[in-house]
């Protein structure tokens, strides 16, 4: 069922919408638990669309396996979305910024009070339990298929999230988070939530986007909110940001990887060099300074004092 959670008249008679659907069983009993799959906050990020789309695709394919009640909103900013930018147009504002937002603001701020008053919302059923919150990376750095979360959630989200089938869950000190975001507004207000990130900006991964909605129906196999087969899942490596190593460039120039994400790598190997194309020289070599897998690596090559190259996790992965 498709409905309309917010919307806003734009000049030229043009309308706003953002929508929703619900996917639900046919006959309720008044127990099933809820979920909420939210994308589409940065324009430049795609990968959330694919999960949409497939999760929407195989509840429909064995509809009735589905026990529970499916919130599925694939685009909550519209308007990024059109002009593939990640701030919403004219305002430039970041969305994931507005939250909780409120309903006599601008545009920004009216969809993402609409959006959280209707997640959180159980005038038309149960509350919602979890919410992920589906990314793709930006256009710098190509990562591996991650869950974020804060230190301060660890118990509340690890249940859900060690089922969502992602290489890495890595913990963030909760004094490092500000205020703002849909995830930190929806765990402030009792729904569990956080973060999935991979691929890079403008690009869809089907292999990490196939692998995550794997994850998502062994979820809602494990909540009693799906009866049909479910693949098996990964165990994920749990990281804390001790064990998060970032490399920095100390040059400018054309970065060129000598390594992968999902490569382990040892203490003092190289991963990449950046290079001064004018003179054909090497600028500078870059080593790994400890033992670990790389979660993330440069996908924009063009680089400047200081640009991220790539992260590695210390530890097997």
């Amino acid at each position: 069922m498709i409905e309309t959670i917010a919307r806003v008249n734009l000049m030229v008679n043009e309308v706003l919408k953002i929508k929703k659907n619900r996917l639900q069983p046919d006959v309720l009993t008044g127990n099933e638990r809820r979920i909420a799959l939210v994308s589409g906050i940065y324009g430049d990020e795609l990968q959330g669309q694919f999960v949409c789309y497939e999760v929407i695709r195989r509840i429909k394919q064995d509809y009735k396996s589905l026990k529970g009640i499916v919130d599925i909103y694939p685009a909550i900013n519209p308007l990024a979305m059109e002009a593939k930018t990640r701030e919403i147009p004219g305002s430039e504002l970041d969305m994931n910024e507005l939250f909780p937002g409120a309903k006599s603001g601008a545009i920004g701020e009216y969809a993402a009070s609409c959006l959280i008053d209707d997640i959180i919302s159980s005038a038309d059923g149960p509350k919602t339990e979890f919410c992920l919150d589906v990314h793709g990376s930006n256009l710098y750095l190509d990562e591996i298929l991650q869950i974020r979360m804060n230190d301060d959630v660890v118990d509340k989200i690890m249940p859900y999230a060690s089922k969502l089938n992602t290489d890495m869950i890595w913990i963030h000190p909760s004094t490092q988070v500000k205020d703002g975001s849909l995830v930190y507004e929806l765990n402030k207000r009792g729904v569990a939530a956080c973060v999935t990130e991979a691929t890079c900006a403008y690009r869809i991964s089907q292999k990490y986007g196939n692998r995550l909605v794997d994850g998502i129906f062994a979820m809602m196999k494990f909540m009693d909110m799906w009866d049909g087969d479910v693949a098996e899942v990964r165990k994920p490596h749990v990281a804390y940001d001790s064990q998060v190593t970032y490399i920095n460039s100390e040059t400018s120039g054309i970065f060129i990887p000598n390594i992968k994400i999902h490569e382990y790598v040892d203490a003092g190997m190289m991963i990449g060099k950046v290079v001064d194309v004018l003179t054909g020289s090497d600028q500078e070599i870059i080593t790994a300074p400890r033992s670990g897998m790389v979660s993330a690596i440069r996908e924009y090559p063009s680089i400047e004092v200081g640009s991220q190259l790539a992260r590695i996790v210390g530890g097997e992965a």
